[in-house]
């Protein structure tokens, strides 16, 4: 036989779920700007008809229970989709408590006796709260996802394989260089030689903050691995104090091309291919 709770709980569907939207609106942080109140509303009558279709005496006590299926399954997609969106954990949690504060308010009208008011709201709020559980497992999930991906994102654009000229690139590289990234670099400068033909690549490396063993070794990694494609590589970008520091640390890039800027690895390439650039007048006086 069904427990008087989830009677009054089923019966009362409408009536919480204004509350339940009462109390979300009444929410300081309120997130209006990233989903308006009807599709809040929406979102929010999904959730509470699962929940309320699938409460019985055997699930009341069990959020694991197979009858749930439907209501984990609506809560994974709306702590993915508001990781997605912009929504902070806090914000993600404050939506499904606040339900728990609807239908605990909801008990509380209708059942005067303390004993069983206190027995029927702690199964509830047991039940609710491991809901909560499976929203924050979600929603960290969600997230990593969008950090994933905007990491990935970043590395493709902090890494363009520039052609400067006719069997020249160039590959400016910003920030920290580690094993992950040092891949994509080969990957993208690879790639670039083999669709363009190009026999000289230039890795600028002004904006990379130090370069310490490791990142010396990537260096040489990368270096190899172009000339096994047939091309020869330059390091431009070699400030004093990276000079330094190269030294100090004894590693030996005496095989490898480097220079202090990435004009003066400009002119080295155009020297390297028998190439001159000349003023405009010069060439114009030359061939009067």
């Amino acid at each position: 036989m069904k427990n008087e709770s989830i009677k009054i709980l089923q019966k009362r569907k409408k009536a919480i779920l204004e509350l339940w939207m009462k109390n979300q609106l009444a929410e300081e942080g309120l997130r209006d700007d990233l989903m308006n109140n009807e599709d809040l509303r929406v979102q929010s009558e999904e959730l509470l008809d699962a929940l309320l279709n699938n409460l019985s005496d055997d699930t009341v006590g069990d959020a694991e229970s197979s009858q749930f299926d439907t209501v984990t399954d609506i809560l994974a997609g709306i702590s993915v989709s508001r990781a997605r969106q912009g929504f902070s954990p806090r914000e993600t949690g404050v939506y499904v408590f606040s339900l728990k504060d609807a239908l605990l308010e909801t008990l509380q009208q209708e059942i005067k006796d303390p004993v069983i008011l206190y027995a029927q709201s702690l199964k509830i709020s047991k039940l609710i709260d491991s809901f909560g559980i499976v929203t924050f497992e979600t929603f960290i999930k969600g997230r990593e996802e969008v950090i994933l991906r905007q990491t990935d994102e970043i590395a493709e654009i902090s890494t363009p394989v520039i052609r400067v000229w006719d069997g020249i690139l160039a590959l400016p590289i910003i920030g920290t260089l580690d094993s992950s990234r040092t891949q994509i670099v080969m990957e993208n400068l690879l790639q670039e030689i083999v669709e363009s033909g190009s026999s000289i690549a230039i890795l600028d490396i002004s904006g990379v903050p130090a370069v310490d063993s490791l990142v010396a070794q990537h260096l040489i990694k990368t270096v190899s691995a172009t000339r096994l494609m047939g091309a020869e590589c330059i390091i431009s970008g070699i400030r004093p104090e990276i000079a330094q520091t190269v030294v100090h640390l004894g590693i030996d890039l005496s095989q490898i091309i480097t220079k202090a800027s990435l004009a003066s690895a400009l002119r080295t390439a155009y020297t390297m291919l028998q190439l001159e650039v000349v003023k405009k007048r010069r060439f114009e006086k030359e061939n009067a």
